[in-house]
């Protein structure tokens, strides 16, 4: 299990100026925009716009923080209001954004198609964590704790934003149980053509 803190992250530009992207994570770590496996990050949206083109890539976005958003992907409209909404698209799609009040946080997750695949659900209460590939858990609010799933064993603490990444095992014995009193976001990345997808 990797803590990765909020605290640490940098806040980078987007090309575009219109708001401020923080990796959460990677694989390969440091990897730029043409060899990354998979990508979690947050971004921070403060004005509407167009998406850089991503080809080869699947986009899951969701909004963590504000009001919501309207996405129009090759023309097709689709509305996003509140909250914990994962939608999915192809990053090759011509895509542009709207507020619908206001900045918002993204939770945004990019896979290499063909190598890596994604599944992004949210958490409220508790959810064990087993088996083969990568986990990225995320806190969106309220506090989280990782631990084993035996009572009384000691958790791992994450604030808002903070994330972990599990790597799991076909034979693990012991799960991670994810515990948390607001919600917390639970990305599931899978292999498809092989370890390297997911790091191991």
């Amino acid at each position: 299990m990797r803590i990765l803190r909020a605290a640490a992250r940098t806040a980078v530009p987007w090309r575009n100026g219109g708001g401020l992207t923080r990796e959460v994570a990677a694989h390969p770590p440091g990897a730029g925009w043409d060899a990354f496996a998979w990508r979690v990050s947050l971004a921070e949206v403060t004005r509407d716009g167009p998406y850089s083109p991503l080809p080869g890539v699947h986009r899951i976005l969701t909004v963590v923080e504000g009001a919501g958003l309207e996405l129009t992907v090759d023309g097709t409209v689709h509305h996003l209001p509140g909250r914990y909404r994962p939608f999915g698209f192809p990053g090759a799609a011509a895509t542009g954004s709207r507020l619908l009040g206001g900045p918002v946080v993204n939770l945004n997750v990019m896979v290499r198609a063909g190598r890596t695949a994604a599944d992004v659900a949210l958490v409220r209460g508790s959810r064990e964590v087993a088996g083969p590939g990568t986990a990225v858990v995320v806190a969106l609010d309220g506090a989280t704790w990782l631990g084993p799933a035996a009572a009384g064993e000691e958790a791992v603490r994450l604030a808002r934003y903070d994330a972990a990444v599990l790597e799991g095992a076909p034979d693990a014995a012991a799960p991670v149980v994810v515990r948390t009193s607001g919600t917390a976001a639970l990305i599931c990345l899978s292999d498809v053509n092989g370890p390297a997808a997911t790091g191991r």
